[in-house]
């Protein structure tokens, strides 16, 4: 079904393109200038098609720079955003060590003021005292001498007196001494406290900035972002514009393909009636028939035998030939010795791009060969399905490209 519905496909393409020449164009030489403006007009397609193919590259470049440009500044907002991220880290980690320093500077405060009521009263009442004893000394000490029974008595009991004079002055430098360190400890925290709020504050203002910065940096990618978009847009429009064109060169190469093929019937029921014989056997132009460059005359003289049938290791252009034989017999009647296999025909000749080929250069393929007729198109004996038969250069990769003349 696949077969068949191909081969109608190619029918319907190829009745169509019979129908695109004029009906008037009957004689050789106007299917010959029929040849040039289709020709002519390939040309200028091609023309618009380099242009629009040279701004397209253009295009493909700004965006590669725009692409590259951006991603450089994502790489920026990347760096600000993890430094935003240390420093909202550092931001959190010093609140708390202002919070726990508060919690200190409370409790280093409520111990201070404790430490100066315990001073006040221990004064207080050490002075109360020091005032009693020193009011009722006389009193107090002659009750001692003769409260006591003895010697010894009395002097524990002037001792005691002394001792208890000292322990009170003790124990208020002790509390004297306990309240300035805890005075000079709260000093240290409200330090350490202020030094954290500084740093708070500058932390503050470096998290503003990059803030700022990321803000700068993400519009300026988003503005790459329209460009880059605008671009694509851009390059979208060349892109289909030389599609279009490839479709329309091939089109006018199809046209340009079936007028040669009708030019060439012309020639021949033209020799026909003249003579009635060819160089290749049966109703064919001779080789000497054709105009042109000589790759131009060997391609107009091979394209006159498509529809002949291939066979395999053939070397006959009406009764049968394969991709090499149908090479060698064309170019042998141009008097050309070449080579007899399509490996051999990979190193013979000057080998030249694709891009520069024109019409007799040999196309090389894997496994096969053709004869370039100009406009992206081959001639060659094909299969035993086809036989000698017109296609696209570009059906299958090409392997090299060989000028034998």
């Amino acid at each position: 079904m696949r077969k068949k519905a191909v081969k109608w496909a190619f029918l319907a393409v190829f009745i169509a393109l019979i129908m695109v020449v004029p009906v008037g164009a009957t004689t050789i030489s106007e299917l010959q200038k029929k040849q040039q403006e289709l020709r002519r007009q390939q040309e200028e397609v091609r023309r618009q098609r380099a242009a629009e193919q040279s701004q397209l590259n253009e295009i493909a470049l700004n965006i590669s720079g725009l692409e590259h440009e951006a991603d450089d500044i994502l790489a920026e907002i990347e760096g600000l955003d993890e430094s935003l991220v240390m420093i909202m880290a550092s931001v959190d980690m010093i609140l708390d060590e202002i919070f726990v320093k508060e919690e200190d500077i409370a409790i280093t405060t409520a111990l201070y003021e404790q430490a100066q009521l315990i001073e006040a009263a221990q004064y207080e009442g050490m002075k109360l005292r020091i005032k009693h004893m020193y009011e009722t000394s006389d009193v107090s000490l002659l009750e001692v001498l003769i409260e006591s029974n003895s010697l010894s008595e009395l002097l524990n009991r002037l001792e005691y007196m002394e001792k208890l004079n000292d322990y009170d002055g003790l124990q208020l430098d002790a509390y004297i001494k306990a309240k300035e360190e805890t005075e000079e400890l709260k000093e240290q925290l409200e330090d350490e406290k202020a030094g954290l709020l500084a740093q708070q504050h500058e932390l503050e203002e470096e998290k503003g900035e990059l803030e700022r910065l990321l803000s700068e940096k993400r519009e300026l990618f988003e503005n790459y972002e329209v460009l880059i978009a605008g671009a694509r847009q851009q390059a979208a429009v060349f892109s289909a514009n030389i599609r279009n064109q490839n479709q329309r060169i091939n089109q006018l190469a199809a046209q340009e393909a079936e007028v040669k093929a009708q030019e060439i019937a012309a020639v021949k029921a033209a020799e026909a009636a003249k003579q009635g014989t060819s160089g290749a056997g049966g109703n064919y132009a001779s080789p000497g028939s054709f105009t042109g460059s000589t790759g131009e005359r060997i391609s107009a003289y091979a394209v006159q035998f498509v529809g002949n049938p291939y066979v395999a290791g053939g070397t006959s252009l009406t009764n049968g030939a394969d991709c090499s034989g149908f090479i060698w017999r064309v170019f042998r009647d141009f008097g050309y010795n070449v080579p007899r296999t399509s490996f051999a025909f990979r190193s013979a000749g000057t080998g030249v791009e694709y891009s520069e080929a024109k019409p007799g250069d040999i196309i090389c393929y894997a496994g096969h060969v053709g004869i370039f007729i100009g406009n992206g198109r081959i001639v060659h004996a094909s299969t035993e399905r086809t036989g000698i038969i017109i296609t696209n250069a570009a059906y299958r990769p090409i392997l090299a490209v060989r000028r034998l003349v």
